[in-house]
C-alpha cells in the first residue's frame, strides 16, 4: 500500500452502512486516480457533488489529479439536525438533500447544486406544490435583462436547463429540477433554484408527494453517532456565518455527548473543514 493511502486510511473513518435510526448514512471509500480522470466526473461517477469530493482532497489539482494518487470518495453523511420524517432537508452548507420518507423508510440523499452568489436559495421552510414531467423553462425578466439572447420559452429537451423533471416549491419560482448542466452539481450555479444530476431528480421526483415540507437551512457543523463513537461532520460556508466549534459544542451538550469527544481531535476537524465524517472520540485504552 502506498504511504499516503496508508495515512489516509488511518485518519478517514471508513463507516458502514447506517442501521434504522442511525445518525450516519453512506460509507466512505477510497480509489486510485487514473490517467484522465477529474474530479468533475469522478463526482458524479460516485453521486457526489463537486464541493464534496474537491473538499475531501484538498491536495489533488480538481481538473488534471494525479494519476496514481489515492482520491477519498465522499459517499458518507450525518444527517442534518433539522432532518424529520416525512420532510426534504436542502442543506446548502453542503450542497446535499435529504429526504426522510415517513413509516420508518431508509433516508435517501442526492448532491445539488445551488443558487449563485446574486441569485441564493431562499432559506425558510416551503411545500411542494406541483410537479412537471417534461417541463417548459420560461426564463424569468431578470435573467432577459442580463441576457437579451435568451427566448421566451425553452420547450422540453436535452437542452432545457430545468432536465427532465422538477418540483415546484411554495416560494414563487424556485424549483427543484433536473439540470442540462450536471458539472454545476456541487457549485453555485442555479438563480437559486436546487438542481440535480440527470439521473437522481427522476427518483426524487418518483418518491416525493405532493405537500412534503422542505426546508431549506445553513447546517455547516452536525454531530453524530456511530455505534460508540462521535463523528462531526464540518463544511467551509462562509456564508453561514457561524462559529463552528460554539455550534459543534452546542450541539454535542444538547445531546449529551461533549465529555466523549476529544477536544483536540475536534478542533482539528474542524479547521480543516473536509466535509465528511470524522471520529472525534476520546480513545479508552
Amino acid at each position: 500500500m502506498q504511504p499516503l493511502l496508508a495515512l489516509l486510511l488511518a485518519t478517514v473513518p471508513l463507516l458502514e452502512p447506517a442501521a434504522g435510526g442511525a445518525d450516519v448514512l453512506g460509507v466512505l471509500g477510497t480509489r486510485i486516480v487514473k490517467q484522465g480522470d477529474s474530479l468533475i466526473e469522478l463526482a458524479r461517477a460516485h453521486d457526489v457533488g463537486f464541493n464534496a469530493i474537491e473538499a475531501a482532497n484538498p491536495g489533488l489539482d480538481a481538473y488534471v489529479p494525479t494519476p496514481g494518487a489515492p482520491l477519498v470518495v465522499p459517499a458518507a453523511w450525518i444527517l442534518p439536525p433539522s432532518a424529520a420524517p416525512g420532510s426534504i432537508v436542502v442543506n446548502l452548507s453542503e450542497m446535499r438533500l435529504y429526504l426522510l420518507p415517513g413509516g420508518g423508510a431508509a433516508p435517501v440523499t442526492y448532491p445539488v447544486g445551488i443558487g449563485k452568489d446574486r441569485a441564493k436559495t431562499p432559506l425558510g421552510s416551503f411545500t411542494v406544490i406541483g410537479k412537471t414531467v417534461a417541463p417548459t423553462w420560461y426564463p424569468p425578466a431578470s435573467m432577459r435583462r442580463d441576457d437579451p439572447t435568451l427566448p421566451d420559452r425553452v420547450p422540453p429537451g436535452p437542452d432545457n436547463p430545468l432536465g427532465t423533471h422538477a418540483l415546484r416549491l411554495s416560494a414563487g419560482s424556485i424549483l427543484i429540477h433536473g439540470t442540462d448542466e450536471p458539472f454545476g452539481i456541487g457549485r453555485k450555479f442555479s438563480h437559486g433554484c436546487v438542481r440535480l444530476y440527470p439521473e437522481d431528480i427522476p427518483r426524487l421526483f418518483e418518491v416525493v408527494p405532493l405537500k412534503t415540507p422542505v426546508r431549506m437551512v445553513r447546517e455547516p457543523v452536525k454531530i453524530g453517532v456511530r455505534g460508540s463513537r462521535v463523528v462531526v461532520e464540518a463544511h467551509d460556508d462562509p456564508d453561514a456565518r457561524v462559529d463552528l466549534r460554539a455550534e459543534a459544542q452546542r450541539q454535542l451538550e444538547r445531546r449529551g455527548l461533549a465529555a466523549r469527544v476529544d477536544a483536540g481531535k475536534l478542533a482539528a476537524a474542524l479547521e480543516a473543514r473536509r466535509g465528511i465524517p470524522v471520529d472525534v472520540s476520546i480513545d479508552v485504552f
